[in-house]
């Protein structure tokens, strides 16, 4: 286990390097002298699975400072040390995130003790763990269909393959992926889970979510624009983070104003899935999007074209959509009107109300190509754009 051990105090920092180096050659600890400045750089350049901190004399700022360290880095767990362990104070620490509250002056046994717990949850975890693979849907233009196909090829991963698949609604200002299958509004959105974010667990998440199937579970959008600034990128890294290693699959129902949430949603993903159809203004904008992509850096693996409510014999054929947007459409989804409406008009999975159609078959087709799909993420342009 990787430990980093931050004081001001020089006789606690010493004191833990004494207790630490003796208990066992299997924790590899770093101490440093100063607050919560120089555990945050310690922090990003060690990424321990661990950190301790001498909170003796924390105040309101120091708290905040743990909480950004801990929402940064969602896997590694904080024990807070302390003179006095007030029950406001505990409740704080739990709210932001941290695992244990030990007392000043330390003990060797309670120290032992604490960190044996982290390291039993963390092999939990781990005997436990995969990564499942993050889709990302956005349309290149408005009424491209992006959400539908998202929310349905979510229901038949999950119903006819039996996968675990998790939906996040990024369109944090006016997202409705669950009235696509579900009739009911949710009773938690993906605000209320930011604004909850300490208690964030596989629990938690599952009950944030909207059951459409028993494997197959919608986190819905904020339920007024107003609240979209309540989501933060560091909640969407660290909500990522969780389903997939609970979900095989996590698909991201993203916006195509690229803000700071959903820049962070295509970055994360294995693969992006821009939506058009064969008219000239969606060819131009997802000339536009894939221009942006090149640009900052996504390569060609990553991006999987997908042209909805196709038709051969149109005066666009799909040989002139590659030719203009220079790379191969990876699906096409056919044109069927009447069974689209009604799967939209009546809530229900277009599997469901018309298991035959060939909107259907084609969503079954591009179900199992992904389940042949390698996972390869590339370009972190996110991480080069904004350092």
């Amino acid at each position: 286990m990787k430990i980093v051990a931050v004081s001001h105090n020089q006789h606690n920092l010493d004191e833990l390097r004494r207790l630490l180096v003796a208990d066992s050659s299997a924790l590899d600890a770093s101490f440093f002298t100063g607050g919560v400045s120089q555990a945050e750089s310690a922090v990003n350049q060690a990424h321990p699975n661990l950190l301790i901190f001498d909170a003796a004399h924390a105040n309101q700022a120091q708290l905040a400072g743990i909480e950004l360290i801990s929402l940064h880095h969602p896997d590694m767990a904080i024990i807070l040390l302390t003179e006095s362990q007030s029950q406001e104070f505990l409740t704080e620490a739990m709210r932001i995130g941290v695992r244990e509250v030990l007392s000043l002056p330390l003990s060797s046994q309670s120290l032992r003790d604490a960190i044996w717990r982290i390291q039993k949850r963390s092999a939990l975890m781990h005997a436990t763990n995969h990564k499942g693979k993050v889709l990302a849907f956005l349309a290149c233009k408005g009424g491209s269909g992006a959400t539908f196909l998202a929310v349905n090829l979510g229901y038949i991963l999950a119903a006819a393959e039996g996968k675990r698949v998790a939906l996040l609604d990024l369109n944090l200002n006016f997202g409705n992926a669950s009235l696509f299958v579900y009739d009911h509004p949710p009773t938690t959105t993906l605000a209320d889970l930011c604004n909850n974010i300490q208690r964030l667990d596989a629990s938690f998440l599952a009950s944030s979510m909207v059951q459409i199937l028993p494997n197959f579970g919608i986190l819905a959008a904020p339920e007024s624009p107003e609240r979209a600034t309540e989501v933060k990128t560091a909640h969407l890294d660290a909500l990522i983070e969780l389903a997939t290693r609970h979900y095989d699959f996590v698909i991201l129902d993203a916006c195509r104003s690229l803000d700071a949430v959903n820049v962070r949603a295509l970055d994360r993903a294995d693969l992006v899935f821009p939506v058009l159809q064969e008219t000239l203004p969606f060819i131009r904008d997802a000339k536009r999007l894939l221009a942006t992509f090149r640009s900052l850096g996504y390569g060609q693996e990553k991006i999987h074209l997908i042209v909805n409510r196709y038709e051969k014999g149109g005066d666009i054929r799909l040989e002139d959509v590659e030719h203009t947007l220079g790379m191969k459409v990876a699906h096409t989804i056919p044109n069927s009107f009447k069974a689209v409406s009604a799967s939209v008009n009546q809530g229900i999975a277009v599997m469901k109300i018309a298991p035959h159609d060939t909107v259907t078959k084609a969503l079954e087709q591009m179900g199992k190509t992904l389940l042949e799909v390698p996972d390869d993420k590339s370009g972190n342009w996110l991480t080069r754009l904004f350092g």
